[in-house]
């Protein structure tokens, strides 16, 4: 099964590194060519959250393990850091984005690889980390005072960040780090060599391509709901049914619309509520990426904990 599962996943990055360079050709060729941030919302809504729209799943195998029969738990759980997370942002956004940049490089690196690696080395943390900076160092290496406008956006006024962020850039730290994921895609690739492990390869490439013609919201978009979102979907169809993948894209799709919609419509909720406040496409970023921030820290502990108590 995990042949199958890296053959389609080498397809599925041939497919997005055709699919990027023929979108970022078009939007060469067309003058004054944007996508507007609802769009990159619908999107995120719809195709990105959805692969994190088992985690009711995955909290019953958790509470299964440990012994746990109140579920109501898990809920009450996820939803409090959640919170926790909007609530830290508020008061502190400053180290509240630098601790998501931090988290998302790791989380983004090991989702889109981990399928290649069997062993679970710290090593390999460092390396998946590395690879999953890329996320973040390359559209502040190509649009760098955009991406600084969007974390202003995002509610972070403390001048010391932006004079910390402005020394990386003109020092080329962005450029030693997007060298240093460079050299971190290198070694995840030679590490126990097969060819199948060119994916590694069609993914950095797809990042660096949407990154130079897209403002960084699209090219996050484009990344988040087209690579990695579907990745981790491909991984929940083959839990889903291990012997028939579109068997298990059936199942996923039931399963996964009931909280996608649910979180669709908290996200509009607040982005109504935004709305009184901020302009609109202000509105729009805050719920992308607070939004994100506040989904993706139970996200991630819930991976943590299931992969750490299945040993």
């Amino acid at each position: 099964m995990n042949n199958q599962i890296k053959g389609i996943n080498l397809n599925h990055s041939f497919i997005f590194f055709i699919f990027c360079n023929i979108f970022s050709l078009i939007a060469f060729k067309i003058n004054n060519f944007s996508i507007s941030p609802l769009i990159c919302l619908f999107l995120i809504l719809s195709i990105g959250v959805s692969h994190g729209s088992l985690d009711n799943i995955k909290g019953r195998k958790l509470f299964k393990i440990l012994g746990i029969n109140n579920f109501f738990i898990f809920y009450l759980s996820y939803i409090l850091i959640a919170l926790i997370v909007i609530l830290l942002w508020i008061i502190i956004p400053s180290i509240s984005l630098m601790i998501f940049l931090i988290v998302a490089s790791h989380h983004f690196g090991k989702e889109d690889t981990q399928f290649l690696i069997i062993k679970n080395s710290y090593f390999n943390q460092l390396l998946f980390f590395l690879k999953g900076s890329l996320i973040i160092f390359v559209p502040m290496y190509f649009h760098f005072d955009e991406t600084i406008s969007i974390f202003k956006l995002l509610l972070i006024d403390n001048e010391t960040f932006y004079e910390f962020l402005n020394f990386i850039e003109t020092n080329k730290i962005l450029l030693y780090g997007i060298v240093l994921s460079t050299l971190s895609s290198i070694l995840l690739f030679t590490r126990n060599f097969e060819l199948k492990k060119f994916v590694i390869f069609l993914d950095y490439f797809s990042i660096l391509i949407i990154n130079y013609y897209f403002s960084p919201l699209v090219a996050f978009t484009i990344y988040f709901c087209f690579l990695h979102s579907i990745r981790h979907c491909i991984s929940l169809m083959f839990e889903l049914d291990k012997n028939d993948i579109n068997s298990g894209l059936k199942m996923f799709i039931k399963k996964a619309l009931p909280l996608t919609i649910l979180t669709a419509f908290f996200c509009f909720f607040g982005l109504y509520l935004l709305n009184n406040s901020y302009n609109f496409d202000s509105s729009i970023l805050k719920i992308i990426f607070i939004g994100l921030a506040s989904l993706t820290f139970p996200h991630i502990l819930l991976e943590y904990l299931i992969e750490k108590n299945e040993k």
